[in-house]
């Protein structure tokens, strides 16, 4: 099993079978809709949708990202942190597990949306070598009725 060093004595692995209640119910704590148990179900059993986990020795996660890959090219599906591990550095450990990991692969390129106001993930993709290449406005609904623009971004690999 692949394993990489993460802060705050954490580590990140591949996500494993069993996983799916921990994901989803963190990733509704980050976002307004979040993914059932069923979608990281699926999610688990497909190999072209990698989830690697930022966990203690116990599997507690405390963060983890998620990928979907087509050929030569990815997308950056999610990332999500725990608000306990807010702050700690653990996004840009996923980051940097899931770049090491593609180089192995035949990916050359990645994608990702992100909403025009959240600057701290700006800025941890603009670290990362992504750019902005267009936006989806009313992308992102809000739990206010409104919605909010995604930024599309993406960065070449290699």
């Amino acid at each position: 099993m692949k394993i990489w060093m993460a802060p705050v004595g954490l580590h990140i692995e591949p996500a494993q079978i069993g996983d799916e209640k921990d994901l989803a119910k963190l990733h509704a704590e980050g976002f307004f809709r979040g993914w059932t148990v069923a979608d990281f179900q699926s999610y688990l059993r497909n190999a072209e949708t990698p989830i690697y986990v930022a966990c203690d020795a116990k599997h507690k996660i405390a963060g983890f990202s998620m990928l979907r890959i087509s050929g030569d090219e990815c997308e950056l599906m999610t990332i999500v942190v725990s608000k306990k591990f807010k702050g700690k550095r653990l996004s840009t450990a996923l980051m940097q597990a899931m770049f090491e990991d593609l180089m192995m692969s035949p990916v050359t390129k990645m994608f990702l949306e992100v909403d025009e106001d959240n600057q701290p993930a700006r800025k941890l993709y603009q670290r990362f070598g992504f750019s902005q290449i267009g936006e989806r406005r009313g992308y992102y609904p809000r739990p206010d009725g409104k919605t909010a623009t995604a930024l599309v971004m993406k960065a070449e690999l290699g």
